[in-house]
């Protein structure tokens, strides 16, 4: 496809409007069920998580803030909130989507706003609410609700009590959300639940979001789905309902992999896209929707993975951008299915890297983020700072 000078201005307002959120866990040591394997670099301290994240949206202009974990990240609570949005700041970041967590503590064994336990439930909800407070202190828009909660043999819980509980949690929390604060809600069809998870798809997000109030939006990882699912499809049912939040971007090969965006299926994230700019030309406005990544970086490096993730998120969407889409409802509606298909590859098939190195250009970074980053001396650096933590991180896990 040869742009025109149109195209070309289109698409620069395009990328200066797209924003992807880093996950703060991501730049840390994890690993699977099995091990884990430390790299000597991985960020060792929220500080240095926000670092990191600092670092990809220096040499990509695109990742301006960072997810955080409460547990994970904020020690102390909100007692932390002044001094990591401070410190973030300085690293060219701002603090995003709040994650509670209500999955490692031995008290979720059996679920937490679905345990049948309302002791548990409190404690879950009473979590949920302290970080609601540190959304509103550290000035996020959204909480970010995923659940591992659900049975995995049956007979062991009851489908229906467990539905109320939520509904239950999920509108006290609603309740006291404030301002343009949001609460979006994750599902997962299994894992770690394999017989019934409580939120187990799109549509129970629905329903739950629905039950709770305005300010609740489904938010699709794009792992958690059973094989060959139209992922496209649901999000254009979720555009159409206005009950899209937000994504968490990552790839699978088999399940919820977690693995670098677009490195199995670049189609499929370019076609998630696509449904996305479709409707906003259709509505005329852009769709309120938060773009963040979900990624388990055990083998990779982390900076680099993450920076992989967001030059394709970017290459991607701007694909997307391209479509002809006066000539796209014009095929369509005469039933025209071949060029209807074409106006979708001809945009995906183009070369859109040149414009993106041009539209870095044009705001003053370097035209490949990944040897920029290679370049800086950032991971020789942080591997000469954390070197010693990460191997004390062995010893323990061993």
């Amino acid at each position: 496809m040869t742009l025109t000078a149109r195209q070309q201005e289109s698409a620069f307002q395009a990328l200066d409007g797209f924003a992807i959120e880093v996950p703060s866990w991501g730049f840390a040591n994890t690993g699977t069920r099995f091990g884990k394997f430390i790299q000597a670099s991985a960020a060792t301290t929220t500080p240095e998580k926000i670092a990191d994240a600092g670092q990809v949206h220096r040499v990509t202009g695109c990742c301006p803030s960072v997810a955080v974990h409460v547990l994970w990240d904020y020690p102390n609570g909100i007692a932390d909130v002044d001094s990591l949005n401070a410190y973030a700041k300085t690293q060219g970041v701002a603090i995003g989507a709040i994650n509670p967590n209500v999955f490692q503590d031995q008290c979720y064994k059996n679920g937490s706003l679905g345990n049948p336990d309302a002791e548990v439930r409190r404690t879950a909800l009473s979590h949920i609410l302290d970080c609601v407070e540190i959304q509103k202190k550290s000035g996020s828009r959204d909480l970010s609700l995923w659940f591992a909660d659900g049975t995995s043999y049956p007979g062991t819980g009851s489908v229906r009590a467990r539905k109320k509980w939520f509904e239950e949690g999920l509108q006290m929390v609603h309740s006291q959300l404030t301002g343009n604060m949001r609460m979006l809600v994750e599902y997962k069809p299994f894992e770690p639940a394999f017989y019934a998870t409580d939120i187990a798809d799109w549509g129970m997000s629905y329903v739950l979001s629905k039950k709770s109030g305005p300010r609740a939006k489904v938010l699709v990882d794009t792992g958690h789905h059973y094989q060959g699912q139209n992922v496209e499809q649901i999000v254009a049912w979720l555009l159409s309902e206005d009950m899209l939040g937000g994504f968490h971007f990552n790839d699978r090969r088999y399940a919820d992999d977690d693995l670098t965006l677009g490195c199995i299926d670049p189609y499929a994230v370019f076609r998630i896209f696509h449904e996305i700019c479709l409707f906003e030309w259709e509505q005329g406005k852009k769709a309120d929707i938060a773009y963040m990544v979900d990624q388990s970086h055990n083998l990779k490096n982390k900076v680099e993975e993450m920076i992989q993730t967001a030059c394709t998120a970017q290459e991607m969407y701007l694909k997307a951008t391209l479509v002809d889409r006066e000539k796209l409802v014009s095929e369509q509606m005469k039933g025209n299915l071949i060029d209807s298909e074409e106006c979708l590859r001809e945009a995906f098939f183009t070369d859109v890297r040149p414009l993106l190195r041009e539209w870095r250009k044009s705001k003053g970074l370097a035209e490949e983020p990944l040897a920029a980053h290679r370049e800086s001396g950032y991971n020789e650096k942080a591997e000469a700072e954390r070197a010693e933590r990460n191997r004390g991180a062995v010893a323990s896990y061993a």
